[in-house]
């Protein structure tokens, strides 16, 4: 459902974004609604982070330890004929 929402910006914000919204052949609303879509979902998305960030450190490895030769060594067996 679509509500209205009175905003009060810069002038010149407000004609920028009016060209810009034309040249990607949008309306001024649909716009900033996207753009506040895309705030809202990063902030949902950054929950996320933070349950990756709280496993971080879960992987103890060694100091000499080679990512790039593991990798390859996987890659080398799982296609090996």
């Amino acid at each position: 459902m679509d509500t209205k929402l009175t905003l009060k910006l810069d002038h010149d914000v407000i004609e920028k974004a009016k060209t810009f919204a034309k040249a990607k052949n949008t309306s001024l609303s649909k716009l900033i609604e996207n753009y506040l879509r895309l705030l809202v979902d990063h902030e949902r998305n950054s929950e996320v982070n933070t349950l990756v960030k709280s496993l971080s450190g879960v992987l103890h490895l060694t100091e000499n330890f080679n990512h790039k030769s593991e990798y390859q060594k996987y890659i080398t067996s799982k296609y090996k004929s």
